[in-house]
């Protein structure tokens, strides 16, 4: 019988094929053992869950307070109300310098320099000093609603503060647009961009007005 031999490029490329074969298999195994371990720079791994970074919501559900706290504390001249009757209309005028003027707020008294708090969580965005009106405080809230805080003998925030409902903002004292009234808090309720009465606000939830 006649012994045929292989030819060296066969023989070459089987060797070849042996190798690629042998390399699969171990990249195989190497991929399945560390399965664990990979990582795709594609995305960004973290060690806190979403309870850890969860950012508390204002809830709608909190109820509008009063600027002050003291109970002694009471109207000493109200909102001018256009719908209103004529007798209290003329209660809410105000008269500085031979000029009438709609109040557009109401005005709070019966005690010297009381607690002045904030109606609302917010954000302080305004903060000064008005010759006629004293020292200012505006600050923004949610649902388009912005407290006014006027005719303050003291201030105890600054712009750009965090403010939480109930804080004191300040204290009552005195303006030149209202010097009758002595020391008093003058407080202005403004809902989507209107001024409304505070009185009506009072009381209320967020998701309510």
């Amino acid at each position: 019988m006649k012994k045929r031999k292989l030819k060296k490029s066969i023989v070459f490329g089987i060797y070849g094929l042996s190798i690629i074969t042998v390399l699969g298999i171990a990249y195989g195994l190497d991929v399945t053992l560390n399965k664990g371990d990979f990582k795709d720079e594609t995305y960004g791994y973290v060690s806190k869950t979403i309870f850890d970074t969860h950012i508390p919501v204002v809830s709608t559900d909190v109820t509008i307070i009063r600027p002050y706290t003291d109970s002694e504390i009471s109207i000493v001249k109200d909102y001018y109300d256009f719908e209103g009757e004529e007798s209290n209309q003329e209660k809410s005028i105000i008269y500085h310098d031979n000029v009438y003027m709609q109040n557009s707020g109401v005005c709070y008294g019966g005690k010297d320099n009381f607690d002045v708090v904030a109606i609302l969580s917010g954000t302080v965005e305004e903060v000064k000093e008005d010759e006629l009106l004293g020292n200012i405080v505006r600050i923004n809230h949610d649902n388009n609603l912005i407290s006014i805080y006027q005719s303050l003998g003291e201030v105890n925030v600054k712009k750009g503060d965090s403010i939480n409902q109930g804080q004191v903002i300040g204290k009552s004292g005195n303006s030149n647009i209202s010097v009758e009234l002595n020391n008093h808090l003058s407080f202005e309720l403004i809902h989507n961009g209107v001024n409304v009465n505070p009185e009506k606000y009072y009381n209320k939830k967020l998701n309510e007005i």
